[in-house]
């Protein structure tokens, strides 16, 4: 049994990260920006506020966790700029300041990055929003930041293109770099099978600083 650190745990895939964490017996620490809106429906759950740009609060919340799991996802502010990459410095820093003891980092990453069939990345299909485009690039700064990083155990899990709620199947195929596709050519999972993906991955590290994806 792990303790498990969850930032961003009352959205789509960091609430279903916390369900399967809790499924398979692990402690999970939720980390929200306000309690109030997380309802903590099983003992094994304690709520806490925490802000995951902050070095300060990263390291107070995972002081006794064994893994950090960051499913915070992009921030409209000015321009409609992502935080996804200052959110990967800040996890870093704070985990750096607890020693050679720090946690692991489980970052859920971005698919726009990686490499489709034809030798194009997911974020050259034309006709992209804008929004969408950086939120792409932003996965893609915060990844290029991480592979930067040899001092704290990491690893960056890239959805397939299309994530959705849907059901747990329990199965899916790993990738590297490649975007993972069926006989169709198309490229999905759900939230609930990635985040089977995700503890899977934290109870049999198997990538540890490097980026994999999933997808069916």
């Amino acid at each position: 049994m792990a303790n498990i650190a969850v930032f961003g745990a009352n959205g789509n895939i960091g609430s279903r990260i916390v369900r399967e964490a809790l499924d398979r017996g692990h402690q999970v620490v939720a980390v929200v920006r306000d309690t109030g809106r997380f309802v903590a429906s099983r003992e094994a759950v304690t709520v806490t506020t925490g802000d995951v740009l902050s070095p300060e609060s990263v390291a107070a919340v995972a002081g006794n966790a064994d893994v950090v799991v960051s499913a915070v996802g992009a921030k409209d502010g000015p321009g409609h700029l992502a935080t996804i990459k200052p959110a990967a410095e800040s996890l870093v820093t704070g985990l750096r300041a607890l020693g050679a003891g720090a946690p692991s980092l489980v970052f859920v990453g971005g698919a726009g990055s990686l490499r489709r069939p034809d030798g194009s990345r997911v974020w050259d299909t034309e006709g992209l929003p804008d929004a969408i485009l950086q939120i792409m690039h932003a996965h893609g700064q915060a990844l290029d930041y991480l592979r930067g990083v040899e001092d704290v155990r990491w690893t960056n899990i890239s959805p397939a293109a299309t994530i959705e709620p849907g059901d747990r199947s329990g199965t899916y195929r790993v990738g590297k770099d490649d975007l993972v596709v069926d006989e169709n050519g198309e490229s999905r999972i759900s939230m609930e099978d990635y985040a089977v993906a995700v503890l899977d991955e934290i109870e049999h590290p198997r990538h540890v600083r490097e980026r994999f994806t999933v997808g069916y």
